[in-house]
């Protein structure tokens, strides 16, 4: 740690850093930052800042406001848009309270406590998420409805088009924040783009995913578009998911990988697919935390709304991907739920916690679904067993409410302060008069 922090100061005074923006995250998922000058950062290290948590969604009650940010010095990066004007950099905060303890609160503490269980057993996290997001010609509605920069298709190659420069520029701006990115192309979705990150540990992931987002909206602003994580902003088209491969490792060694085992899965392999598939509706509140999220699950175009496992089957919820022979720390799953607004230190907390649950109690696998299970009808189904994700935002809060994993993996803080703000969303939007109803009910009613 002391040799990160010098690194930090000998490259502010080298680099001539004006500001350093200390970043930390919300209970929703929404990033806060709080800048500091050089001359703070020392201190900062030592002490922490001084900052009222009472006024951030969900990380205090009133009584008890004041909390303390502690820079994590392993996370320290210049931002790269910010250009050689004023340059400024940036480091992720561990969230404290007064004492110097951490804050139950605190989405990044949740996790790091979630994989220090996993540590506990002998077990690594490994996450590899593939952002899906829309590219707008503006935040404005037009006819009551976005309107996004192309027409174009999944994988197409559009000409001088925007999503090109705009992908090229976004994904050298996270190589230059040391994020690799993996692939990056253009969805189903006109004006759809996926940006797929490179596998870390989660908890370094998460960090990444937070600045993915800002990297994505800087660089939107700059070409004089607008980048949006909305789960689904436009009808008939796609939703924008996070698929999220994830495996776990002891050691050096894949603990998914077995030569021998069907699809060369191994029996903690299938006990956590087996995990997440038996808690996959109560953890949904956070991983599609949002009214729009079930437009997404429900609306068709490839989003999983069943609670299923099958080898490359892409109906899915949780996937077992292909992957070259012989190569087994690629050995993985894929969760094909997760919406790209989700808070991603607790969805992959939860994720984490179902598919430890599933080991730890010896959870057996179903049966792999290998049809579609989008065109089965009910009745099919139901014959064959799969239970569906909730159906709205509702549901979804209703069963996680009666969830002990979701509470003892949130904590009793975050779980409540989930629960009111999630209740809100649902009641703000319940009472809304769509222009959907407007125009099927005015006139003939």
């Amino acid at each position: 740690m002391d040799k990160q922090r010098d690194f930090v100061l000998r490259t502010i005074e080298e680099r001539g850093v004006k500001f350093i923006r200390l970043w930390f995250t919300d209970v929703v998922g929404t990033l806060k930052s709080v800048a500091i000058a050089p001359a703070e950062v020392e201190g900062a290290f030592n002490e922490g800042i001084g900052i009222d948590g009472s006024a951030i969604e969900g990380l205090t009650r009133s009584f008890e406001a004041d909390v303390i940010a502690q820079p994590d010095p392993a996370t320290f990066q210049i931002l790269p848009w910010r250009g050689t004007v004023d340059p400024t950099a940036r480091m992720f905060c561990d969230i404290l309270t007064p004492d110097g303890q951490p804050a139950v609160a605190d989405p990044r503490n949740v996790l790091k406590r979630t994989l220090a269980k996993a540590a506990d057993r002998g077990f690594t996290f490994y996450t590899h998420p593939e952002i899906e997001f829309y590219l707008l010609k503006s935040p404005k509605l037009k006819k009551g409805r976005p309107v996004p920069v192309d027409s174009a298709g999944y994988f197409d190659n559009v000409p001088g088009g925007t999503a090109h420069d705009f992908r090229r520029r976004s994904v050298r701006m996270l190589e230059d924040l040391g994020i690799s990115v993996e692939f990056s192309h253009h969805e189903v979705g006109p004006g759809q783009n996926e940006i797929d990150l490179r596998y870390a540990d989660a908890l370094t992931t998460a960090d990444n995913i937070m600045t993915f987002r800002t990297v994505v909206k800087e660089v939107a602003i700059e070409q004089g578009v607008y980048a949006t994580f909305m789960p689904k902003p436009l009808a008939g088209h796609p939703g924008s998911g996070m698929h999220t491969h994830l495996s776990l490792f002891e050691g050096d060694g894949n603990a998914f990988y077995e030569p021998s085992g069907e699809y060369q899965l191994s029996k903690i392999g299938r006990q956590f697919i087996a995990g997440l598939l038996t808690h996959a509706p109560e953890i949904t509140a956070v991983t599609n935390q949002f009214v729009n999220s079930y437009k997404r699950i429900w609306g068709g175009d490839e989003a999983p709304s069943y609670v299923t496992w099958g080898h490359n089957n892409r109906s899915a919820l949780v996937r077992v991907p292909l992957y070259k022979p012989g190569k087994g720390t690629s050995a993985r799953v894929e969760y094909r739920g997760m919406d790209s607004a989700a808070n991603p230190y607790l969805a992959f907390s939860l994720l984490l916690a179902a598919g430890l649950k599933g080991i730890e109690e010896g959870y057996e696998l179903p049966s792999e679904a290998e049809n579609d299970v989008w065109h089965m009808t009910d009745a099919e189904r139901r014959a064959l067993g799969y239970r569906s994700l909730p159906s709205s935002l509702d549901r979804a809060v209703s069963l996680m409410e009666e969830s002990e994993l979701v509470a003892e993996t949130l904590g009793e803080q975050v779980f409540n302060y989930v629960l009111l703000n999630k209740r809100k969303d649902w009641h703000d939007y319940r009472a809304q008069v769509t222009q959907y109803e407007l125009e099927s009910n005015l006139e003939i009613l």
